[in-house]
């Protein structure tokens, strides 16, 4: 007769950060096994989340079958100089064995300082009985700077509050973040120098592209170009298996000539990176929540694609991409927002709006990005222990 092992207990809290829910950890309640990069790592947190599932419903885990709740994050106090925090994320795919690392999560950015403090990862001399902490972050997926400044209340964190973020339903304690040099200094905001390239792709056509590494590497286009009017919504897109298909190859190519990839068959091994985004100037449409968006209401629209799909707000890597394309004269997110130079901008996405702010520079003929700057909101959903069947450890 066979046996079973019980399952295993670990410690975890589900959390909300911005528009993307996540499965949090202290890496030290890891298994010693998964506390390390590796197959046991990954075999866990695709046991928690609930992947690979040929149902696409994540049904036996916590993933919410949609790649802003199919997350994880794993965090550990911070042994870099001027840092309180390393935050590693893991893109786990709903149908297929595979977690991506090779980016991070802006949303749930904004649930990392709050459990830092709530998990004793922050010095508690730097943690104000009332007032704002600031944390201090190690994002070390792509090895940058994250300030987030978390509002405290009688020594907590204070997660209730009055501040709306299109796509969350209610309001809460506002957070803001920034991204401290989100390109890299030591390479090329711009993979191939330009502001604005050729992409073509076979059997698909031959379209101007910004392709740009600030946040996370994105592609953005006209929306035009591809076909649309730029304010469309999820169902417009998600439900349409040819242009899915489409966006994936253009995306494919679009990471070959980042220098991501050497060829487009890797792509499907890297689906968080790049990302994949259209943009047109202001145009007045129905937010998915029934909102109505005025052409006065913001600068442009901007629609990205995440993990496959059309995300239903915007991912808030994605958004440090906007912020600082749009800082600089002459990208097509820039040129779609009214050109010139600027140093915020409101765009609409699917659920609404989002203003951004961006500090970016020319030196010696290259630009750089000095921060990215947004406000989000974050709670903790659930707190205590996930199972996970001990075979799979």
């Amino acid at each position: 007769m066979m046996t079973f092992k019980p399952q295993l207990r670990v410690p975890a809290t589900y959390m909300r950060g911005g528009t993307s829910k996540g499965v949090f950890f202290n890496l030290n309640d890891l298994p010693k096994a998964a506390q390390v990069a590796g197959e046991a790592r990954d075999q866990l947190l695709l046991r928690v989340i609930g992947s690979p599932d040929p149902y696409g419903k994540q049904t036996d885990g916590m993933g919410g079958a949609t790649s802003s709740t199919s997350k994880t994050v794993i965090l550990s106090k911070s042994n870099k100089a001027e840092h309180d925090v390393d935050y590693l994320f893991g893109q786990v795919a709903i149908d297929k064995p595979f977690i991506d690392w090779s980016g991070n999560c802006g949303n749930l950015t904004a649930a990392v300082g709050a459990f830092a403090i709530s998990n004793g990862l922050v010095d508690a001399s730097r943690v104000p009985e009332n007032g704002i902490a600031v944390v201090r972050i190690w994002q070390a997926n792509i090895e940058k700077t994250i300030i987030a400044h978390i509002p405290m209340r009688n020594g907590e964190v204070q997660e209730s509050g009055d501040f709306e973020l299109d796509g969350v339903t209610f309001p809460a304690a506002e957070v803001v973040v920034e991204f401290i040099d989100p390109a890299d200094a030591d390479a090329d905001m711009f993979p191939s120098g330009n502001l604005v390239d050729q992409l073509e792709v076979p059997d698909v056509g031959t379209f101007d592209v910004t392709m740009i590494n600030a946040g996370i590497p994105t592609l953005f286009f006209r929306a035009e170009d591809l076909g649309y009017t730029g304010v469309e919504l999820q169902e417009a897109i998600n439900g349409d298996a040819a242009a899915l298909a489409r966006f994936e190859k253009i995306r494919a190519y679009g990471a070959v000539k980042m220098g991501l990839i050497e060829h487009i068959d890797e792509a499907k091994i890297r689906q968080h990176t790049p990302k994949i985004a259209f943009v047109c100037g202001a145009k007045a449409y129905t937010a998915s929540s029934g909102k109505a968006i005025s052409e006065q209401d913001i600068d442009l629209s901007v629609r990205a694609l995440s993990m496959g799909k059309l995300h239903h707000a915007m991912m808030g890597t994605a958004a440090v991409a906007i912020a600082t394309a749009a800082a600089i004269p002459g990208t097509l997110v820039n040129l779609a927002a009214g050109g010139g130079e600027r140093n915020s901008v409101t765009f609409g996405h699917p659920s609404g709006t989002l203003k951004v702010g961006a500090e970016a520079e020319q030196v010696n003929g290259r630009w750089l990005a000095k921060k990215a700057v947004m406000s989000r909101s974050a709670r903790v959903v659930m707190e205590g222990h996930v199972r996970v069947p001990q075979e799979q450890v």
